[in-house]
């Protein structure tokens, strides 16, 4: 069983939204002042997105690494402290926006600077850090090894995904992986200090929170991407060809919104193989994320009732099928090991009806959007406690975007009518001139929902502008941030009076 939720509230903002000096949030100062912002608020809960490396795409649902982190994330100021960096390094940062992550130009710049820093500290650590870098070396070396040889091979290969590597490389064989180690020994090196380093600044941080009485949610995908560095290092754990492809993906049926499915590329997991091994691997991932967060929010926990398949030559999801997921084995060997902590579901679409049973089985909360619920005519008044209310999510327009583009009348993508839903939003929250997110956010917060948590897009009053991310699009997601001074005195009031009124403190 999970761990008892109690009544609280939060902010969803993932890390690179943060403000700061060098074109993308980092766990430096700003992310410190943010909890002070958090604790001025009222709020107990800072919920973010997957803190894994992402794909090419910038996307954190897809990484190339299930346990390792972004070191985009790594404070650089931080690194000046601690003597890893000189101050001079960071004298003449590129004219990044405040306003948007430009990834390219951030990750060129980054680069050279993250190298510098992790030969430094190879050649000025202490013995007393030196020490602590090899234990924690030691104690992540079931994921740590395989990431370093899996980014630099790729390195090695000019980014090419691993399964368009050399047979040798493809294959994991152990003197391939040797022979890297010893001649690419620098680079090697430099992967998991970076690791190390994100580790130490992420671990002051979360201390930091929990002294001011704020809790993390963390992420966790139940997918993993297929170019990452468990896939190729551990085939048998999916659903794989004898030449390493897939066999099946990931994706979802045609719905009515998308009348020929999704894809979504993942591949699928050999869920006999993971309950033989009594889901170990699965154990150490939700293991080692807890000592990161302190609450794990599992994204798609639909998959674990049933999940679409697809077969991996397809380009739509019309020719998926369900096929019935490892359920409540999966979660009894979860919670024999991990002990009883705290779990939250993102259980929407199609499955979530198989998806109830499992999580109240278990007494894991769900989701329920307030966006959704005002177009689908669902009633809140009286919610479920075990649940976690939004206004909208990652996925989601802006609350302001949103009823924007319901007063449209229709979608322009997929001709819906929205005047139901506008109807059904302005009955519900009384709007006669207000602002309709603060609006949303009361509504939100006074709900029977033990948690609620509202995107800082909707505490600021941004429109479409400022959405965080587009499902089933690329190229121009995932860099909204948060500008300088946009967090005012005035909102940080008005948010905590209205969460003391609904008696979250």
């Amino acid at each position: 069983m999970t761990e008892k939720f109690h009544r609280e509230s939060g902010i969803l903002l993932h890390i690179t939204s943060l403000p700061g000096n060098y074109g993308i949030g980092e766990i430096g100062p700003y992310a410190f002042q943010f909890i002070d912002d958090l604790a001025e608020m009222g709020q107990k809960n800072w919920q973010i997105l997957p803190m894994n490396p992402p794909d090419n795409f910038n996307c954190p649902y897809s990484a190339t690494s299930a346990f390792a982190n972004s070191h985009l994330l790594i404070s650089l100021d931080f690194l000046v402290r601690d003597g890893y960096l000189d101050h001079y390094d960071l004298t003449s940062p590129p004219g990044f926006c405040n306003d948007r992550v430009r990834f390219s130009s951030v990750i060129e710049w980054r680069f050279s600077l993250l190298k510098k820093a992790a030969n430094n500290f190879q050649i000025r650590a202490s013995s007393k850090r030196l020490a602590k870098y090899n234990t924690f070396c030691n104690n992540n070396k079931k994921w740590l090894k395989p990431f370093a040889l899996f980014s630099v091979i790729q390195n090695i290969h000019n980014g090419a995904d691993w399964i368009d590597w050399g047979t040798s490389y493809r294959a994991c064989m152990q003197d391939k992986l040797k022979d890297v180690q010893v001649n690419y020994s620098k680079e090697f090196e430099e992967v998991k200090v970076l690791q190390y380093l994100f580790h130490d600044q992420w671990m002051k941080l979360k201390s930091y929170a929990n002294s001011q009485q704020v809790q993390i949610i963390g992420d966790i995908p139940i997918y993993v991407s297929f170019n990452s560095a468990d896939v190729w290092w551990n085939k048998e754990m999916f659903k794989l060809n004898s030449d390493g492809r897939m066999r099946v993906q990931s994706g979802c049926p045609p719905d009515f919104f998308i009348e020929t499915g999704q894809i979504w590329g993942h591949p699928i997991y050999d869920w006999a193989y993971h309950k033989q091994s009594d889901f170990s691997w699965w154990v150490d991932r939700i293991t080692h994320l807890f000592e990161l967060v302190d609450i794990i929010r599992i994204d798609h926990f639909n998959g674990f009732a049933k999940y679409w398949e697809i077969p991996a030559k397809d380009s739509n999801g019309l020719k998926g099928k369900w096929v019935v997921g490892p359920g409540e084995f999966f979660f009894n060997s979860i919670f024999k090991k991990i002990g009883k902590r705290p779990i939250m579901a993102e259980d929407l679409g199609e499955a979530s009806e198989d998806a109830a049973v499992l999580r109240a089985a278990f007494g894991i909360p769900g989701m329920k959007i307030l966006q959704m619920s005002f177009s689908n005519g669902e009633p809140f008044q009286n919610l479920d406690p075990n649940n976690v209310v939004y206004t909208g999510t990652h996925d989601n327009d802006t609350t302001v975007g949103w009823f924007q583009s319901q007063s449209k009348g229709e979608n322009a993508q997929t001709k819906i009518d929205l005047t139901q839903g506008l109807e059904n939003a302005k009955k519900a929250l009384n709007i006669k001139g207000q602002s309709v997110n603060w609006k949303m956010i009361e509504y939100a917060l006074n709900t029977n929902a033990n948690t609620a948590i509202i995107p800082m897009q909707d505490v600021l009053g941004l429109d479409s502008t400022a959405r965080m991310n587009i499902p089933g699009t690329v190229g121009a997601n995932w860099g909204w941030r948060m500008a300088p001074g946009l967090l005012t005195n005035k909102i940080k009031q008005r948010l905590f009076k209205l969460t003391k009124k609904s008696k979250r403190l």
